[in-house]
């Protein structure tokens, strides 16, 4: 039986009486957003800058400047000049676009796996809110360091690193400004996944333009102050957020340190076989910053608005459209399940998301097809994107919300860390899996895909009774 929401986490406001949550979550929405701006607006721009600027000797000045009428702008370059190059080239294959794929997927993976780091140094050493400057002053530094092409990898690791300290605690200090058993935590959670995918949204309209007009280098200039911008919110606004438990443990009304019990221990292995679980989804889903990004960039024909060619990046921001269009709508279906006694347990919904993020791999299939060796319609990755968009919202914010219910309060942001794990292993097999993109046909890779996705969600639905049996109805 769930607890009863008690004593608040934080004193009622009167924005809280008059908004129903309190005033902290609008900071950490705006923290986040700013953060996942700088983020994503990098994430777009990775794959393409590694394949056709920083690992190739004819080198695109503008992102996609093969899509412009008027001839490509190419200048001579030196992949050796990055430090690091020659190390890690050894370990790649040959192919500018198969050794971007995998050096994205180590990217993307590694800033999931630091989060597990960051937690327990949070956790154990310096509590939420230092760890989270930290993190982002780090980040800042690493979006500026791009600007230095020799520095890639150093900018690179600086990002993983910053990102490690940012992450888990940003989202954990949500779930703290709730008491437990609020009804209100699942919604802050979709709020604060809308501000997550607001930044994701805008980023490429800034970011990408700025790089498709002036260069690669202004773009990523721009994600370095969105994150500055994060870090600023995040400071200003710290006196609306909840005490975390280092804090509260110095005042000594934390909850101290003792060993797990038997029936936390039962939570902890149960989460962690749902991260287990999550991986393979995190590698399908991957592709639309990878292989998907690269088909919009080569396959689709983007329209030329007043003279201005859209870039290719701007399909990076459909997806967080699509959750900000959709997630209010399946809040509003699900509490109407709550109400007949129909709502899916999170575990449920988490299974139903895997499965639709598999079956939306068949619109590709179809598109390959129907394009063949030439260029095609928008439609293919949108339709795809689209689908896939409610597979995520079935499964990312939910299980965010999960972690946080049942993670035991002294490890919480290590537990959200751990969280993170099957993120970093998901996306580092989405690397390897994008380099079969160029390796097979078109429609081969995205049925293995849809084999992938449609494959984990059955397991999900195979394991949904015994995680039931320890996590509750959660």
């Amino acid at each position: 039986m769930s607890e009863q929401a008690t004593d608040p986490a934080l004193p009622v406001t009167a924005f809280e009486r008059r908004f129903k949550h309190p005033p902290g979550l609008v900071i950490l929405f705006f923290a986040e957003m700013w953060e996942r701006f700088s983020y994503y607006g990098m994430r777009g721009l990775l794959k393409l800058y590694m394949a056709n600027y920083l690992f190739v000797t004819a080198r695109e000045v503008y992102q996609g400047c093969r899509q412009h009428a008027t001839p490509c702008e190419l200048v001579p370059g030196s992949p050796d000049s990055v430090l690091g190059w020659e190390f890690i080239r050894a370990f790649l294959p040959s192919a500018p676009s198969e050794q971007a794929s995998i050096l994205y997927g180590w990217y993307t993976g590694l800033v999931y796996l630091t989060p597990f780091f960051g937690g327990i140094l949070a956790d154990r050493v310096w509590g939420q809110r230092k760890t989270v400057i930290v993190g982002g002053s780090l980040m800042a530094i690493g979006h500026f360091v791009m600007a230095f092409e020799n520095s890639f990898f150093l900018a690179l690791l600086l990002l993983i690193l910053g990102n490690g300290a940012f992450k888990p605690n940003i989202s954990t200090q949500v779930g703290s400004l709730y008491p437990k058993g609020d009804p209100r935590r699942d919604g802050a959670f979709t709020i604060f996944y809308m501000g997550i995918n607001l930044g994701a949204f805008i980023c490429n309209f800034v970011c990408g333009t700025l790089a498709a007009l002036y260069g690669w280098h202004y773009g990523f200039a721009a994600a370095g102050v969105g994150m500055c911008l994060g870090l600023v919110v995040y400071i200003l606004g710290q006196k609306y957020l909840a005490k975390d438990n280092l804090m509260k443990t110095a005042e000594g009304t934390g909850e101290q340190k003792q060993p797990l019990s038997g029936d936390e221990w039962q939570r902890v292995g149960a989460l962690v076989a749902l991260c287990a679980l999550n991986i393979v989804f995190w590698a399908v889903y991957e592709q639309q910053g990878n292989t998907m990004q690269t088909w919009a960039d080569e396959k689709t024909v983007w329209p030329n608005i007043l003279g201005f060619q859209v870039p290719s990046t701007w399909f990076q921001s459909w997806n967080p459209l699509c959750i900000i269009l959709f997630a209010p709508l399946l809040d509003i279906f699900w509490r109407w399940q709550a109400r007949r006694g129909t709502e899916p347990t999170s575990v449920s919904k988490m299974a139903m998301g895997c499965t639709i993020l598999g079956l939306s791999f068949i619109v590709m299939i179809l598109g390959a097809q129907a394009v063949g060796d030439g260029k095609g319609s928008l439609f293919w990755p949108l339709f795809c994107t689209l689908l896939l968009t409610i597979g995520e919202l079935y499964l990312s914010p939910i299980g965010l919300s999960l972690v946080t219910k049942v993670s035991p309060v002294r490890i919480v942001s290590m537990m959200m860390g751990m969280w993170f794990v099957s993120s970093f292993l998901g996306n580092l097999l989405s690397g390897y899996l994008g380099v079969y993109y160029t390796r097979w046909s078109k429609d081969m890779f995205f049925l293995m895909l849809t084999v992938l996705g449609v494959g984990a969600g059955v397991a999900m639905w195979a394991f949904n009774k015994p995680l039931r049996r320890v996590l509750g109805n959660h």
